[in-house]
């Protein structure tokens, strides 16, 4: 077997999509999860793609002697992938404490297992939300981060700071942060995709769950934002795509390539979308009636943002591939595998 990795989350949405990425590209997987936000079915699916099965632990990171105990457990851990958080914008402005706790507990836990076990790389999952607002856009790596418009992105903020200073009096660990945009689109199987615990956080998921005839209508928050066509503008990433991206940053610390011992890069296409542009795309793409109706706005949701991607893309010699109409149908074959309608 290749070198072993260890996926927090990796049950979960882009968790699920790299954990299939890194066994294609020969890495022996092991996952942590709490399932809190997702089923432990999930692991026959990546079977089925991928032929192998990964190794697999629940429990919640955020508990020290637990995840104590895992190190122990498992001794040829040669890098970490961390994406087990709590992350739904809305839901973070009413459950602070929450977010916190999980959030920023469960990175330490990690970062003091690496230190006392001798696990050496990082690879964490955060997030564009730490730009805030931005006053230019695209945004790059060199645009000053933002005070947070929600509990959430503050987390992802926060856990950056710790593994930058965690890195400067520890020269023998490293640590990528991926600042992602908005991961959308499933797996070309259609064996896995996001499929949200209760009503879904994200735009896609609910689009596609309004499509099935599971949900009414569609939610559009707000349409008096600064943007052609009044409401908010994203880069939107196929999940695949992400997912490869972060093949590509275990590679960089595996081999040696890093310019420092903590980098971040933004991940994203480089194009901005509104979402009224997402819902009318997702009924052509797909031939779909879709009902949706304008609501006011949602709490901790910023008006618009997208990435310039040219930092990473020469750094990382990676960059998005699949287009924004190939997503959207992915993730409606996605929905239709799981609800059963042909």
């Amino acid at each position: 077997m290749g070198k072993q990795i260890l996926v927090t989350g990796g049950t979960g949405y882009i968790g699920s999509h790299t954990v299939v990425e890194l066994q294609n590209s020969g890495f022996e997987v092991v996952v942590v999860d709490d399932l809190s936000n997702s089923q432990i079915e999930v692991l026959d699916n990546i079977e089925k793609i991928t032929g192998v099965r990964p190794a697999f632990e629940q429990f919640d990171l955020s508990d020290s002697v637990l995840t104590d105990e895992f190190f122990q457990k498992y001794r040829n851990i040669e890098a970490i992938i961390h994406f087990a958080a709590f992350k739904a914008v809305g839901e973070s402005v009413q459950k602070p404490l929450e977010y916190y706790r999980n959030n920023l507990n469960s990175l330490m836990n990690l970062l003091a297992g690496m230190k006392k076990y001798g696990i050496a790389h990082l690879v964490f999952s955060s997030s564009c939300t730490v730009y805030g607002q931005p006053d230019v856009l695209p945004v790059t790596e060199a645009t000053p981060r933002k005070e947070a418009e929600s509990p959430y992105g503050n987390t992802k903020a926060i856990c950056e700071d710790i593994m930058r200073d965690f890195c400067k009096v520890n020269e023998d660990v490293n640590c990528i942060a991926l600042r992602y945009f908005n991961p959308i689109g499933a797996h070309e199987s259609g064996l896995i995709g996001e499929f949200p615990v209760g009503v879904p956080n994200n735009l896609v998921p609910f689009i596609t769950q309004t499509a099935a005839g599971l949900r009414e209508e569609l939610s559009v928050f707000g349409d008096d934002y600064d943007t052609p066509d009044g409401t908010a503008v994203r880069d939107y990433i196929n999940v695949v795509d992400l997912s490869k991206a972060h093949v590509v940053a275990i590679n960089r610390l595996i081999e040696g390539k890093k310019k420092a011992n903590y980098e971040f890069f933004n991940v994203g296409t480089g194009e901005g979308y509104s979402v009224m542009q997402l819902v009318k795309a997702f009924i052509k793409v797909n031939g779909v009636d879709l009902k949706y109706k304008v609501v006011g706005r949602r709490a901790g949701d910023i008006e618009k943002i997208w990435a310039d991607t040219s930092y990473g893309n020469s750094e990382l010699g990676w960059k998005s591939e699949k287009t924004l109409e190939e997503t959207l149908a992915s993730a409606w074959k996605w929905e239709k595998n799981v609800r059963g309608i042909n």
